[in-house]
């Protein structure tokens, strides 16, 4: 059975989300910390802090899409409460 990932890394630099999907979650995180992607190569290091698997690619595109929006980030630091605010 295959998988999509939908992903979210913090930052260690701003402290900033980046929402992003993927087949391979482990693999294109390593993408993400050895500075491969545009978008977070400035931002390392970075860590995941959040993952939902999806059985549809679709699925896990609105899914991001929807991440992005305010008020997925507004589910995002919801659901992430206890874990931001240490």
């Amino acid at each position: 059975m295959k998988f999509y990932y939908v992903y979210v890394l913090r930052s260690g630099k701003d402290k900033n989300f980046y929402v992003g999907y993927t087949e391979n979650l482990k693999s294109r995180f390593e993408q993400h910390q050895k500075g491969q992607v545009v978008s977070t190569k400035e931002r390392r290091p970075v860590e995941i802090i959040y993952s939902e698997a999806c059985l549809d690619k679709r699925d896990a595109m609105h899914r991001e899409k929807y991440l992005k929006t305010y008020l997925g980030r507004w589910f995002l630091q919801n659901r992430l409460k206890s874990y931001l605010t240490g």
